[in-house]
């Protein structure tokens, strides 16, 4: 089966900005844009999930609208992770000492204070990988950048990362997407 991973357009946020979870809209622009080339190359019928921050749903209303044959609901597991104290501040605004806690404890740390840690990104993302197995049916996810790094590792089978180093660094460009190949025929 195929899973279309696909991040949101860009935000309305200065450039540099942390956002996980910090609900902002993305440009109306750059969504329909993405929305249209989406449109033209995805298979009829498919279902399509979206996180239920409005920068995706922006995608995913606007994708509907253009393809009325899509499948579209709401998933919460699919939202960006939790960057507790850190939402809404400059990245280069962050001290490096906060850096350093995460990375010691890249797993269990909850990030920006009072934030998710990775395991638990990695446990409700996995979740929502499991029911596609379930499903064997190809699937779209309107995303964001930290939840497609986690479906590309749960697609690998890791399910749990210790280590930042084991944290996928490339990111899908915000308004792309990527897809994986996924194969169910073993056990988890």
């Amino acid at each position: 089966m195929k899973l279309w991973l696909v991040r949101h357009a860009p935000v309305l946020l200065a450039p540099g900005s942390c956002y996980g979870a910090l609900d902002v809209p993305a440009d109306d622009g750059a969504t329909r844009a993405s929305a249209l080339a989406l449109a033209e190359v995805l298979p009829q019928g498919l279902r399509v999930s979206s996180s239920p921050l409005q920068r995706c749903e922006q995608l995913t209303q606007v994708l509907q609208g253009l393809r009325p044959d899509l499948t579209v609901g709401s998933d919460a597991r699919l939202r960006e992770m939790d960057f507790g104290n850190w939402e809404g501040r400059r990245w280069d605004a962050i001290a490096q000492s906060e850096f350093d806690a995460w990375t010691a404890d890249f797993a269990g740390h909850a990030v920006g204070g009072h934030g998710e840690t990775v395991h638990a990104v990695m446990q409700r993302v996995g979740a929502a990988f499991d029911e596609l197995r379930d499903q064997d049916a190809d699937a779209v996810w309107i995303t964001h950048a930290g939840i497609i790094r986690a479906a590309q590792l749960l697609a690998r089978g890791i399910r749990q990362v210790e280590r930042a180093d084991q944290w996928p660094l490339d990111a899908t460009a915000c308004g792309q997407w990527r897809t994986l190949e996924l194969s169910f025929k073993h056990s988890r």
